[in-house]
């Protein structure tokens, strides 16, 4: 029995959005590199998109600052670089954000650190 085929199923079965992966690449044309272009390099992808609140006391101990953990849950034979922009569709909305960071690969899935999309660095 292949325990992680069917552990890898239960977990997809939770997955309630689709994603499309986008990078910016350098565009070569006639031997000259032009500017970078944004190119989707994974389209309509299933994934599940997570949310954790963490609330945090500040230095005076009277005001509480909340901080959000964002995390994409995702294939893990995709190859999705630091610094993508993932643009989510589900739940009724769509959401731009950026890959923050390497991703925590499994045999099941792959975790993703996200932030909200403020534009390319």
């Amino acid at each position: 029995m292949d325990y992680i085929a069917i552990a890898r199923k239960e977990i997809e079965s939770h997955y309630d959005s689709i994603c499309d992966i986008i990078e910016r690449q350098s565009v070569i044309e006639n031997n000259i590199t032009k500017d970078k272009k944004e190119v989707t390099v994974e389209s309509e992808k299933p994934c599940r998109v997570s949310f954790e609140d963490i609330y945090a006391n500040t230095e005076t101990d009277t005001e509480t600052k909340k901080n959000q953990k964002i995390k994409l849950f995702i294939a893990p034979e995709l190859v999705i670089k630091p610094g993508s922009k993932i643009v989510v569709k589900g739940r009724g909305r769509t959401t731009t954000y950026k890959n923050s960071g390497e991703p925590a690969i499994y045999n099941t899935h792959q975790e993703i650190m996200l932030e909200l999309w403020k534009g390319w660095a």
